[in-house]
């Protein structure tokens, strides 16, 4: 009636179908911006619109659609996240601009195979009722397959920028994979809150969901973790330690030309640091072998011990199995540790017999160590024990955590002048800080040009190095007592819950109802 002044309701929208083609544009885009949560941008809650993102991109497709939309998050995940692979192929590894452009984009096309994998897993057999969190433990099991499938590249965890935020406690309890989980959890369900809205245009139907309750509670349930303190500081034992940052350029780290200039740097700079319990020089800052520099390690052992302080500095060693790349304890220490977690390409070449021909592209000065036997002793340094961690080995969760678990702290060296000035260097330095949390211990870092720290077992870093200056730091650490959860379990509880929740929602309903269908067949008999 044209006079009436009954309104028409608004119709719902259609749901967020996009074509293919816009659902993989959104992707890259997801996975471009989620780097900037990590150091240095440290925009955290730009993890949560990543995922978000790519929970929109992925809803309501077909497995084949799944895997190629993943693969446009990972390559965009990737592609901006560990550029730094370029500086380290292109301007450390002396080769040209197209080939470590080439190198870096099929780096990047691999990795990004892991989301493709995720993508087609997730559509192909979880395309139901529980979606949301089937996503969430998906993308959990998927970092955490990525850590050490073909040796393993555990980088851009989603739980790393957390290391510092309301959500920390929880690192201690389950490591940074139930970070990962609480931010998959959260940016799914914010995306599913977005679809919801988008198809209703009712902020009222949203909120009436239950996932805004259960992200609350969630939210508030990891704040409260932060609280708890599973380690206590022993009173009695606080080292006094210092740290050299020589800043040698790569070029002449292995040159035999300045070998002596570079080791007279390092004399210079410790001059003033032996009056310390400890110092560190950082990873192979003596380039001998052990076995061949009695010399110049009972030289530096000599002047050590006029201050009554223990050296502790990278090396190469060697073996039965070969030349290892090594971290020793002299003066007041004792012991040597050779780096079991190599680096592809860096310090070994995969297949090498199968890639001879390709050798000259990966020419670097450490591209043919062996990797060292597992369960070495601990370091010691002043009557007390020191896990030691070289360059990359810091980055893998349950591996230091093992390492860790009898240390009074943890110490890593390395040499990030691979990484140039790119995000590198202060996403390795975010890393350490996770294992420094994870594990309630202080953590003491030493870099050629930086970033070297020191940690505290909340994983906040007390005091730092500028980048590429030639510098030392001085501090103290505290020795702590007890040990965290996940320095007990590691990352099997957050595997295991991860697991269960991937399973049980799908066989529980089945097995009911088949128990059910039993219950009733005996009734009636």
């Amino acid at each position: 009636m044209s006079g009436s002044t009954e309104e028409t309701p608004a119709l719902p929208r259609p749901d967020f179908s996009p074509p293919l083609y816009g659902r993989c544009f959104l992707a890259l885009i997801a996975g471009a911006i989620g780097p900037l949560a990590f150091a240095p941008n440290n925009m955290w809650l730009l993890g949560f619109v990543s995922v978000m993102g790519q929970y929109m991109a992925w809803k309501n497709t077909m497995p084949r659609q799944g895997s190629i939309i993943g693969w446009f998050f990972g390559a965009g995940f990737f592609g901006v996240g560990v550029s730094w692979v370029y500086v380290s192929i292109h301007d450390y590894g002396y080769t040209s601009e197209f080939l470590a452009g080439l190198l870096t984009a099929l780096f990047v096309a691999g990795l990004a195979l892991f989301f493709a994998l995720q993508g087609w897993i997730l559509q192909r057999y979880f395309n139901r009722s529980f979606y949301l969190l089937s996503f969430a433990v998906l993308w959990v099991l998927c970092e955490w397959l990525r850590g050490w499938l073909l040796t393993g590249f555990p980088w851009l965890y989603l739980g790393y920028p957390h290391a510092h935020s309301g959500f920390s406690g929880l690192a201690p309890i389950f490591g940074v994979l139930s970070l990962s989980l609480v931010v998959a959890i959260s940016g799914a369900g914010l995306g599913e809150m977005y679809l919801n809205y988008h198809r209703t245009r009712s902020l009222y139907s949203v909120a009436r969901t239950y996932i805004p309750t259960s992200l609350f509670f969630l939210w508030i349930a990891a704040s409260l973790t932060s609280s708890i303190n599973w380690v206590t500081p022993n009173t009695d034992s606080v080292i006094n330690v210092g740290i050299v940052q020589a800043n040698i350029e790569q070029g002449r780290k292995f040159d035999q030309a300045f070998i002596q200039q570079n080791l007279d740097q390092y004399e210079t700079l410790s001059a003033g640091l032996w009056r310390n319990d400890v110092v560190f020089w950082p990873e192979t800052a003596i380039p001998y072998i052990a076995d061949q520099a009695g010399p110049v390690l009972d030289y530096f052992s000599r002047e050590a011990r006029t201050g009554n302080a223990a050296l502790v500095s990278g090396i190469f060693g060697r073996t039965e199995a070969g030349l290892h790349n090594s971290i020793i304890s002299i003066g007041e220490g004792e012991g040597i540790y050779h780096k079991q977690k190599l680096v592809p390409f860096g310090e070994y070449v995969p297949l090498r017999a199968l890639l001879a021909s390709l050798l000259q592209l990966f020419d670097l000065p450490m591209s043919s160590l062996e990797k060292g036997p597992s369960g070495q002793a601990l370091l010691t340094a002043n009557n007390h024990t020191l896990a030691p961690f070289i360059c990359y080995e810091v980055v893998y969760p349950d591996f230091v955590r093992r390492q860790a678990r009898n240390a009074d702290y943890l110490v890593t060296i390395s040499n990030d002048t691979w990484f140039g000035a790119s995000w590198g260097p202060l996403q390795h330095l975010e890393m350490a800080s996770m294992r420094a949390l994870e594990n309630g211990r202080y953590m003491v870092r030493a870099t050629n040009n930086g970033v070297s720290a020191i940690i505290d077992e909340k994983g906040n870093i007390l005091s730092r190095t500028p980048q590429f200056e030639a510098t030392i730091l001085e501090g103290e650490i505290q020795v702590f007592e007890g040990r965290t959860p996940f320095s007990r379990w590691g990352s099997w509880p957050v595997l295991i819950l991860c697991i269960s929740l991937l399973i049980l929602p799908y066989r529980c309903p089945v097995q009911l109802a088949r128990l059910i269908a039993y219950l009733r067949q005996r009734n009636a008999s």
